[in-house]
């Protein structure tokens, strides 16, 4: 870290998507009401999710990164929040069970409540107006009203975060996460898939598994493992105001922690050397991510890490891609080449999502379920023709029985996504297609950790 970082010095530099507040005073207000809230996360928290990052860096683990696109204040409800839960949950368990693999288990949750867009403004029926960042922003309806960015909206969603925290934080530590209730997991709408029926032989080979390991005298009473999971919190750090209130010295090591999440990561459109995103992010402690499209090029790659991660320190530095299944063969070995050759430590991880979003003939934004899945598998095919370790996978989706995407055993199609429809932003994956892409996941999975088995062997 600079000598001279502070939590402020961003304020020096070009912060770009960040929203223009009409009165000044209002969020110098909300800002230092913010400033002496309490922390969301603990440091303690995020060096652990640093060291389980370290193993995935090393091979040993995997990530699954996964939730809502924009989390919502009108949609807040402990049943929605229930629901991503155990799906991810799910997509765990199956990745686990399937690849004998440890998996490190962070939510898009609890946090993300801003987004950044492509234009500053939107135009509908000839009006104009500024568009919609999400609801930590301003609102959703199109009237100048509610497309104001408002100050207040940060206290809300802080507040939306806490809840969110202590309610996921109840279901990981309070027994809803134990293994013997893997079958309760199950959502009612996603019983009639084949997924289901997939899911409910694996869950019964657990359950045999769990009764030979309490014949052996290891049960839910004497391994916390069984009755508890590690589940961590992210979002992308876009609103620097935000993260600058929430940014506070670690009273044991004397660093400074970004409290708002367990990880939050830089995006595409905010990751420039010179900018405010990335010199904020230099001086927090937290492991943090960065995503990456296809046109970054190595040696701008290599300097973005440096800056990121200068310590060189395992676990640190999450490289996210988002380049498209038609571009990432071509531009993702170039990068691992030169992150390899430079003897820089990063955990990969694949976000099959945000390269894949078209327009359907009926107006609704969408992604094809094909096409994230074409991404994963050309990403696990780098990085065997490299040599290197697929660390992870960071989806958008949701535990609602939505129609957003095309495709999947479900057949969803563009005639069907005006059905249930919900998204305030981006398309989301369903419990059925990602328990779906978590059962092709976990084969692609097993096959590389064979693969790195036997390299590890010769």
């Amino acid at each position: 870290m600079s000598a001279n970082w502070t939590p402020k010095s961003w304020r020096t530099k070009n912060a770009l998507q960040m929203p223009t507040y009409p009165d000044a005073d209002a969020l110098a207000q909300a800002e230092a009401r913010l400033s002496h809230y309490p922390p969301l996360v603990f440091a303690g928290e995020a060096r652990s999710l640093k060291a389980k990052l370290a193993e995935v860096a090393r091979g040993e683990a995997f990530l699954l990164q996964g939730g809502d696109c924009a989390e919502s204040f009108a949609e807040f409800h402990p049943d929605t929040i229930r629901d991503t839960f155990r799906v991810l949950l799910q997509m765990a368990i199956v990745l686990t069970f399937g690849a004998a693999c440890p998996i490190v288990k962070v939510g898009r949750m609890a946090g993300q409540f801003a987004k950044p867009r492509t234009a500053d403004t939107e135009t509908i029926g000839g009006v104009t107006l500024p568009s919609y960042r999400g609801d930590m922003v301003n609102g959703m309806d199109f009237t100048p009203e509610a497309r104001i960015p408002d100050p207040q909206r940060l206290i809300q969603a802080y507040n939306q975060s806490a809840a969110t925290l202590n309610l996921l934080r109840a279901f990981a530590q309070g027994g809803y996460a134990d293994l013997h209730k893997v079958q309760q997991w199950n959502l009612d709408f996603v019983k009639d898939s084949p997924q289901s029926e997939r899911y409910s032989d694996m869950s019964l080979r657990i359950q045999e598994a769990l009764e030979f390991m309490a014949a052996c005298g290891l049960t839910a009473d004497t391994a916390k493992q069984i009755r508890e999971t590690s589940f961590f919190t992210s979002h992308e750090a876009l609103l620097l105001n935000y993260e600058q209130c929430m940014t506070r010295i670690d009273s044991t090591s004397g660093d400074y922690y970004d409290t708002s999440a367990h990880m939050i990561w830089i995006g595409e459109r905010t990751r420039q050397l010179d900018g405010a995103h990335v010199e904020f992010m230099k001086g927090i402690k937290n492991p943090i991510g960065c995503k990456i499209g296809p046109g970054i090029e190595p040696d701008e790659l290599i300097r973005l890490i440096d800056a990121l991660n200068p310590a060189n320190e395992p676990g640190r530095l999450t490289l996210i891609t988002r380049m498209g299944p038609d571009n990432i063969g071509r531009a993702l070995p170039g990068l691992i080449r030169a992150v390899q050759r430079e003897g820089r430590v990063v955990v990969w991880s694949c976000d099959p999502m945000h390269a894949n979003t078209v327009q359907s003939a009926t107006g609704y934004k969408t992604r094809h379920f094909d096409r994230i899945l074409s991404e994963v598998q050309a990403f696990f095919e780098v990085h065997k023709a490299e040599n290197t370790h697929a660390g992870g996978v960071h989806f958008e989706m949701t535990g609602k029985d939505v129609t957003e995407c095309v495709g999947g055993a479900q057949a969803i199609e563009e005639s069907n996504l005006e059905e249930r429809y919900d998204t305030h932003c981006d398309p989301r994956l369903n419990a059925t297609q990602a328990l779906e892409l978590a059962f092709l996941l976990a084969a692609q999975l097993k096959a590389e950790r064979q693969r790195e088995q036997r390299l590890a062997h010769d």
